[in-house]
């Protein structure tokens, strides 16, 4: 087959599906952010790369402020459809296209392409109730928000009408899409390399003079950046309480200081000083290290020598590092919120508090850091529902190749 994917950041969610079709001999064309493509800089001989570049913000300037980011993904749409164009030119017409449409990207494609199957990689549809709107009342949406909201389901409509098949990571993200388009969609994670990810007894992690080891009392908080949405302010909450229950622990909190989702914050400002603040001295500092953004293999490591793993989330799009830590081995303690219910089973593989109580999530954090015989057991179940349900090799990779397939002679058939 002779695959084009197409996603703003590439190669995103489709990393493990290219280097997979690559090396059993199929071509592959990729379409992203001109950025993107020279930062991921793969190259090989079955494998074409289209950069596209986007517009000067400032020429938005004059649109009015809900309508802006629907102009970046009509730019976004009309910059695929180029290179779309381009491709065809050469000769180098898709068997298949495989696109995120949450960025525009989608909105012209079967004008250039009407015959060609087209999978949806669907990976969120944002609703103003239900899921992480609304979700938290400390940072209420008011009416521009949500009309901003409501606009930004137009690039995903568009895509839901016109692509053969779509797939979703989670059945919980496949349920937030219109009850009418869900036959179309697929349930495939991208799949966690279990033997990559994986407990290691003799791991070592080290970072700014700090240097941690498996049994020591290492309590781990893992974000792209550190955020509400994921639940930075109530496990920085928490921390008085479990400093008070488990004085000798260390904390590592991984995450950048940017705004990945949510609301933004003035210029100069950052969620961690903010809650910094607000806490003051009743958390000693000096046993909480923020590491910034780790590099992958250190970030492995410190999931290694986790003695108990915080991950929270909104409604939202799961983790890959809620699965990753899992696969480690790790204890994880979740937030009862639904993407997280589907993956932990409380008492079995891990254990869920209320996204809102800091003293519930302190508490079990404490009673997991102690260990014994009901933290192994979980550790182990932790880790054999990875391998079970979402292991690369044997699970999501071929069903990931096997819709590829599937969808590419549908619409010939």
């Amino acid at each position: 087959m002779r695959v084009c994917f197409i996603h703003q950041n590439m190669p995103a969610q489709f990393r493990h599906l290219i280097a997979a079709l690559l090396q059993r001999g199929d071509e592959v064309l990729a379409v992203g952010e001109r950025g993107a493509v020279e930062r991921w800089g793969a190259r090989h001989a079955r494998l074409s790369v289209f950069g596209y570049g986007l517009p000067d913000p400032k020429q938005f300037a004059a649109t009015p402020a809900h309508l802006r980011e629907l102009d970046a993904q009509v730019a976004r749409g009309h910059a695929v459809a180029r290179a779309l164009r381009t491709f065809n030119a050469k000769g180098l017409r898709p068997d298949l296209i495989v696109v995120h449409p949450g960025w525009g990207e989608a909105m012209f494609i079967r004008a250039e392409c009407p015959d060609t199957p087209m999978l949806g990689y669907c990976e969120f549809f944002y609703r103003a109730r239900g899921a992480d709107v609304g979700f938290d009342p400390e940072f209420p949406s008011g009416p521009d928000a949500l009309a901003r909201l409501q606009l930004r389901k137009a690039p995903h409509l568009l895509a839901l009408d016109d692509i053969d098949a779509g797939v979703c990571p989670t059945e919980w993200q496949r349920a937030q899409f219109p009850a009418g388009f869900q036959h179309k969609l697929a349930v495939v994670h991208e799949g966690v390399d279990t033997r990559l990810v994986r407990p290691d007894l003799e791991a070592v992690f080290e970072r700014d003079g700090l240097r941690l080891r498996r049994g020591d009392p290492v309590v781990t908080y893992v974000a792209r950046n550190l955020e509400p949405y994921r639940g930075f302010h109530t496990f920085m909450r928490a921390l008085p309480a479990l400093q008070a229950r488990a004085p000798h622990a260390r904390v590592v909190v991984v995450g950048g200081d940017e705004v990945s989702y949510g609301q933004r914050l003035a210029p100069g400002q950052t969620w961690r000083a903010r809650l910094q603040a607000e806490l003051g001295a009743r958390v000693d500092w000096s046993r909480v290290h923020f590491t910034g953004k780790l590099p992958y293999a250190q970030y492995l490591k410190l999931l290694q020598v986790s003695a108990v793993h915080a991950y929270l989330t909104y409604p939202f799009v799961l983790s890959w590092s809620m699965l990753e830590a899992l696969a480690s081995g790790c204890a994880v303690v979740g937030s009862r919120t639904a993407p997280v219910q589907e993956v932990i089973e409380h008492g079995r593989n891990g254990w869920l508090t209320d996204f809102f109580d800091a003293e519930a999530l302190a508490g079990k954090l404490a009673q997991v850091l102690r260990g014994g015989a009901e933290v192994e057991a979980a550790r182990q179940a932790a880790r054999a529902t990875v391998v079970e349900r979402y292991d690369l090799a044997t699970r999501c990779l071929p069903d990931g190749l096997a819709l590829l397939e599937r969808v590419a002679v549908r619409r010939a058939g």
